[in-house]
């Protein structure tokens, strides 16, 4: 059952819909998307949850609100002085189109992924993850663990970069804007729960006939007397 597509359903058996990118808006993606950046969803849904307490999540609203005021409405997402900062450039250029998200929708992709990588602050993750959730463009999202679990099972190297791993996943998969998302969301829970830096493969979804990685590199966990580590 190896390729992409045998994962994806191997993923999906085990972990079921994953209901990813938890948001109201299409704005609220955006802004979760840079909050991200750099700490957990814990720590953003936190943010977020001020913003909206304070009846700021509209884009005009937020952008009259200026830096020093999301500064403080976003200290629980970590990085709060940089992201205030980068939020405000995107609401700088988000300005420009009228603060729409429709005049962005109706760009082409490639002239889109552009403009959005140009904005400071907003790398190529973020840009996509705004792109795909937000945006509804044809884009996969990669990230720390899709490297990870995809060099483990050997079919990336581990120093791959970030365009040629996103090439390999869009080459390779039907061009599908939800199956983009759900797998994305899949391969984020497959890391958050076992595929972690320590790997807890006993129990694994892709283990069996799949992934080759634990016998390879760690035969001896195959002893049931030794156990696996638990972190």
């Amino acid at each position: 059952m190896k390729g992409l597509v045998g994962i994806y359903n191997a993923l999906f058996e085990r972990f079921g819909p994953q209901g990813w990118w938890p948001a109201e808006s299409r704005f609220e993606v955006i802004i979760g998307a840079i909050l991200t950046q750099n700490t957990n969803w814990k720590n953003v849904e936190k943010s977020i949850e001020n913003i909206k307490q304070a009846r700021l999540l509209e884009p005009y609203e937020l952008y009259k609100a200026g830096e020093g005021r999301i500064r403080e409405l976003i200290k629980p997402s970590g990085y709060f002085n940089q992201k205030a900062k980068k939020i405000m450039a995107f609401m700088e250029y988000f300005k420009k189109h009228n603060f729409s998200i429709e005049a962005l929708r109706q760009k082409e992709l490639s002239e889109l992924r552009e403009e959005l990588l140009s904005v400071w602050g907003v790398g190529r993750e973020t840009a996509d993850a705004i792109l795909l959730y937000a945006l509804d463009k044809e884009v996969f999202v990669v990230d720390g663990y899709t490297r990870r679990i995809f060099s483990r099972l050997g079919m990336v190297s581990p120093s791959v970069g970030y365009e040629d791993l996103r090439a390999f996943f869009e080459d390779r998969l039907p061009k599908d804007i939800e199956l983009y998302k759900e797998f994305h969301a899949l391969i984020d829970e497959l890391g958050k729960r076992y595929c972690k830096r320590d790997p807890r493969c006993e129990g694994c979804p892709l283990s069996t006939g799949i992934c080759s990685f634990r016998e390879s590199n760690y035969p001896e966990k195959n002893d049931s007397s030794k156990g696996v580590p638990q972190r």
